[in-house]
């Protein structure tokens, strides 16, 4: 059974330059696992600076962001370390990869905790935020799933954005939403071709 954590993780390249993405890290004892797929940034950051910040976040904002092309959120440099954390991580670890078992498409670094540290309370669970990180993970998912199967999933999802979302759940579900318009319209468009394409040359 795997321990899987939703984290936003950042790391750096060897110019410094912050990558921050969407990943679940998965327990193992007490070190966590970083799988990135392969090809990735986090993947080619971990390889130049062996070093991630898990950063634990309630901010759906992010969430939603870092799926549909918002890459760009405030970081805060952390102290002995060369990766900073998400301004909005309501805690973070600072991890540092002991070693990679590199499977070729997702390569796991073993990480151990270094420092670890809160920030800001965490205020309690609220539906809308849940629903929107089942969506993100929908999202991330949209080319593998039925159209029934996403239909479905976010008819049920919209019951708890109704009655708890704020307007930042608000936001973050329709960024989301937009991705799950766009790729029905270009899954309506290639079936148009195909019915339009048998009624010429049926």
């Amino acid at each position: 059974m795997t321990y899987i954590r939703e984290t936003i993780v950042t790391t750096v390249d060897n110019q410094g330059a912050v990558h921050i993405a969407p990943l679940g890290i998965i327990q193992q004892d007490d070190k966590w696992i970083i799988a990135p797929f392969r090809p990735s940034k986090t993947l080619e950051n971990l390889a130049a600076v062996p070093y991630a910040i898990a950063n634990y976040t309630d901010d759906m904002l992010v969430f939603a962001g870092c799926l549909t092309g918002r890459k760009d959120w405030p970081t805060v440099a952390v102290k002995g370390c060369k990766v900073p954390r998400l301004q909005s991580a309501l805690s973070h670890s600072v991890l540092k990869v002991v070693s990679v078992n590199d499977d070729g498409l997702r390569p796991q670094h073993l990480c151990e905790i270094v420092s670890e540290e809160t920030h800001a309370p965490f205020t309690g669970l609220n539906r809308a935020k849940a629903a929107i990180l089942e969506l993100a993970i929908l999202v991330s998912r949209l080319h593998m799933l039925p159209p029934e199967k996403i239909e479905a999933e976010i008819k049920y999802l919209s019951i708890a954005m109704e009655k708890t979302a704020g307007p930042d759940e608000q936001q973050a579900w329709s960024w989301l939403m937009q991705r799950v318009k766009d790729h029905r319209d270009a899954r309506d468009a290639k079936g148009k071709d195909a019915i339009h394409h048998e009624h010429h040359h049926g």
